[in-house]
């Protein structure tokens, strides 16, 4: 079976379950096993009642202490067992589920695995799985797949696809040369796909994962290497002198530009004068002053006759970005003929925008995709500026780099990335770093707590809306996971909007936002919560890029163990941003005493460069699963923080290849080059750069 074979293919998967694993994207055998499991099920020797931890899953082996009591509360049935061993006494919660009334004895034993947490002094568990011995001890030792799933799909259904994706699929030819392969202690592609579904043990897991994660590393880093646009020192065509007119901007500003700012100009000055074309990344942290730098930028184009294009990853910041030059134009008298070009736009008004570009009558070119379109011809564009820049394929910076003749480049990034990484990733683009933040932006009082705090964070959060502000709330998932097989309890942003909705008072207006919401439908949220008609956002990660709402003063983020500092420090950069004292509550469903001190770096700092490499530090092998991706890379798997070595192996290896063959052409790098253009062809979205 080719692994471009449907899904269809494999026995068990109808038309039900072919449309259940397309909400996954996975349409073909080969998706299906690109599909990762996102961490494994361990089942461990039993514990204590007496030395339960809140936040973790653990198992107990206890016997039923009391007659189980039930209770109903409208449509949910309420089942509370107590159990005991010679340690302590432990609270067991079932849901629905009024058939255990027969079945727990009083005095039988039982195995209960499932999630412990705190209520005050006591500890329960909610709806724990029960085991017989003989059951438990065939899992013991073992880790088993769990994977992204949909309502209606369950790990065993996945677990027994991939046996038979695995079974049937033919593999490409091993593509790295032997040498590469024992110098970085790689194993095959076919050994890692198979045994990171299924690892024997922990250390071959860890194999498997380096195989992958060094194949994620090499090829983006290969075709970013390889790309022109980016190895090579291109003539620059648009000689910008320095005017008069950044300089009366400057003056008439009603704050001084940061030493940082101002050495980051300075650098931008001399590339867009210089012999060659500029290709520049800022980095910097939410409010560090990133976009003024790019304004003066874009001013010094248009004063020098020339057009330029700002490019956001999202409609509404597109839109902001607009207002605000407008506005800089209206109060500073600024030369720019801006237009705005967004997707959602009429056919009509598109045309009219088109017309101006090509005329050259707009000077400055504001918008998202819709930038690099066949149909958008740009006069005279000498400066492209894309913001937020991760969020964009190498493919889509060189389609809007064709629109002019090698214009300079400007890339700006949030992401505090240590700078020896970012050297690796970023290639040959020249890296400015805005590290001072203004004066007058007021630190953002932060706060790590577990879930027993949460009355007091939503007394907090009334107060705050009552005050006419705004709060964000993070959660990791989507929706729940009721076929869910682990005993693990994440809150997901569906079900966590209508707790607070029953929760929070009538007069307080929530809604959600996430990733697999129409775009229209996301865009329609962003901007009520931007024009102030919404209170309370509950929202995934979709929101790290994407909306500027000053009006924003809370962040509170649901099982803040479950991601990176560097992105808890990106989530945290939504707050802060307007003239009011803004707040963070970290809330953590685990509770042990090293997850609570690697939550309190975020106290301790604001600096998203200091965090950065604190989270570099702190990442092990512990965290490979555990702990969400970093936002900032598509990477299926790897993680800049916690796959850094594989990183600066995948670096070297690249690095030596393009020394000695460069094109690929001899025959021992023949299977490496196939590949390699296969997945050029694809148009792989690593979207670094």
């Amino acid at each position: 079976m080719e692994k471009s074979s449907s899904v269809t293919e494999i026995k068990g998967v109808g038309e039900k379950t072919c449309s259940l694993l397309a909400k996954l994207n996975i349409h073909t055998t080969g998706d299906l096993l690109a599909a990762y499991p996102r961490d494994y099920e361990t089942y461990g020797e039993f514990v204590e009642i007496a030395r339960l931890s809140p936040g973790s899953v653990c198992a107990v082996h206890a016997a039923v202490s009391g007659i189980p009591n039930e209770k109903r509360t409208g449509k949910l049935h309420i089942l509370n067992v107590k159990i005991a061993d010679s340690s302590g006494i432990l609270q067991l919660t079932f849901y629905n589920m009024p058939f255990l009334k027969k079945t727990l004895k009083r005095g039988g034993f039982y195995i209960f695995r499932g999630m412990v947490q705190s209520r005050g002094t006591a500890r329960i568990m909610e709806q724990p799985k029960i085991f017989s011995m003989e059951e438990y001890q065939n899992l013991t030792g073992r880790l088993i797949p769990r994977y992204s799933l949909t309502k209606g799909l369950t790990d065993h259904a996945m677990q027994k696809y991939m046996r038979q994706a695995l079974s049937l699929c033919e593999f490409e030819p091993e593509y790295y040369n032997r040498e590469l392969l024992e110098k970085n202690q790689l194993i095959s592609e076919r050994e890692a796909v198979e045994t990171i579904h299924f690892p024997d043990d922990y250390d071959s897991m860890i194999k498997a994962r380096k195989r992958l994660v060094f194949d994620e590393f090499f090829t983006f880093l290969f075709l970013m290497r390889k790309n022109k646009e980016f190895s090579e020192q291109l003539e620059n065509h648009y000689r910008m002198p320095e005017t008069a007119d950044a300089a009366r901007f400057l003056e008439r500003l009603p704050f001084p530009l940061t030493g940082a700012q101002e050495k980051v100009w300075m650098e931008i000055k001399e590339d867009l004068n210089s012999p060659y074309c500029m290709n520049r990344l800022i980095q910097g942290d939410v409010g560090s002053g990133k976009t003024i730098v790019a304004v003066l930028a874009l001013l010094t184009a248009a004063a020098n006759g020339y057009q330029g294009a700002l490019m956001a990853p999202t409609e509404v910041l597109a839109v902001q970005h607009y207002e605000t030059i407008q506005g800089y134009i209206q109060k500073y008298g600024l030369i720019f003929r801006p237009v705005l070009l967004v997707g959602s736009m009429s056919a009509k008004e598109k045309k009219e925008v088109y017309g101006k570009i090509a005329s050259g009558e707009a000077n400055l070119v504001i918008g998202t995709h819709a930038l690099i379109q066949e149909r958008v011809q740009y006069s005279h564009l000498a400066l492209v500026v894309t913001d937020e820049q991760h969020r964009f394929g190498v493919r889509q910076r060189e389609h809007l780099a064709e629109k002019g003749n090698a214009p300079h480049i400007l890339v700006m990034s949030a992401t505090p990335i240590p700078r020896t990484l970012a050297i690796i990733l970023y290639g040959d683009l020249h890296i400015s770093v805005i590290d001072e933040l203004p004066a007058e932006r007021l630190p953002i009082r932060n706060c790590v707590v577990n879930t027993s705090w949460r009355p007091n964070a939503y007394k907090f959060i009334i107060g705050e809306v009552d005050k006419g502000r705004q709060v964000y709330v993070i959660c990791p998932q989507v929706e729940g996971d009721p076929e869910s097989e682990s005993g693990l309890s994440l809150e997901n942003v569906v079900d966590y909007t209508e707790k607070l909705k029953g929760t929070l008072p009538p007069r307080i207006r929530i809604a959600y936002l996430h990733g697999k919401m129409r775009p229209a439908d996301k865009n329609r949220i962003m901007e009520e919560f931007a024009a102030q008609t919404l209170d309370v956002l509950v929202s995934t990660t979709v929101i790290e890029v994407g909306i500027n709402v000053p009006n924003a003063t809370v962040m509170m983020v649901e099982n803040a163990e479950r991601f990176g500092l560097a992105q808890l420090h990106q989530l945290r950069g939504r707050v802060g941003r307007g003239e009011h004292q803004s707040y963070c509550i970290f809330v953590s469903g685990d509770e042990k005493e090293d997850t609570m001190e690697r939550l309190k770096i975020l106290n301790k700092s604001n600096d998203g460069f200091f965090i950065a490499s604190e989270d570099l530090k702190l990442r092990g092998p512990g965290d490979l699963f555990g702990i969400r991706q970093s936002g900032e890379f598509s990477f299926r798997m790897g993680d800049i923080y916690t796959d850094a070595p594989v990183l600066k192996l995948a670096s070297d290896a690249v690095e030596k290849l393009l020394r000695e063959d460069p094109e690929l052409a001899k025959q021992e790098n023949a299977a490496l080059r196939e590949h390699l253009s296969a997945a050029a062809a694809n148009s792989v979205d690593f979207r670094s750069i």
